[in-house]
């Protein structure tokens, strides 16, 4: 119990350090290591984590890597105590690394943030970002998430409808998130 709870504690650590672009861009990498590597939970599981971190106040990485931490300590047969020790090491971890760095680099990035080289690395940071938030929309654009028109066409195509009504409200109408979300929620509940 001892090593999940260190691989938890540098896993995240490790996230923590190298997710720029905050919560979003974080997901994929968050999805690589407790599904893809660690296999701590299913692709299902987390997909609901997510949505739960979505609709919870707070940012979005911090959210899953808390409920990350609780189920994948439950998951491996422990007690919902160790469980939320568990959300408490992973959600310590994320966090820990920006607190230390900006702790390190606030007098330096005041000094000279208007210094080229400087200006050139958030520069160039922001492409890896925008392809980070890309990563997390593809791993989310699953058979859990969208089902499959050769198992259920029905839920499948509703999916397809709802995702497209949301990304074009967002993008062309510039309705509040807020909204969209409990439209869809109630047409998921209704039509699903």
């Amino acid at each position: 119990m001892i090593l999940q709870f260190i691989l938890l504690f540098w896993s995240f650590f490790q996230i923590g350090l190298f997710g720029f672009g905050g919560g979003y861009a974080m997901v994929s990498m968050i999805q690589g290591e407790v599904v893809t590597h660690y296999h701590w939970m299913t692709m299902g599981q987390f997909t609901d984590i997510l949505a739960i971190s979505q609709m919870t106040p707070g940012p979005i990485g911090i959210n899953t890597a808390t409920y990350v931490g609780y189920t994948s300590i439950v998951n491996a047969g422990h007690a919902w105590y160790w469980g939320v020790l568990g959300s408490f090491i992973a959600t310590l971890s994320i966090v820990l690394p920006s607190f230390i760095l900006m702790l390190l680099i606030t007098r330096f990035l005041i000094a000279h943030k208007n210094h080229p080289i400087v200006v050139n690395i958030f520069s160039w940071l922001r492409p890896a970002v925008v392809g980070l938030i890309m990563a997390a929309t593809l791993c989310l654009m699953n058979e859990e998430n969208f089902s499959s028109p050769s198992i259920c066409p029905w839920q499948f195509w509703i999916s397809v409808g709802l995702f497209l009504f949301a990304f074009i409200s967002v993008t062309v109408y510039k309705m509040n998130p807020i909204r969209i979300i409990c439209l869809c929620g109630l047409a998921g509940l209704i039509l699903l």
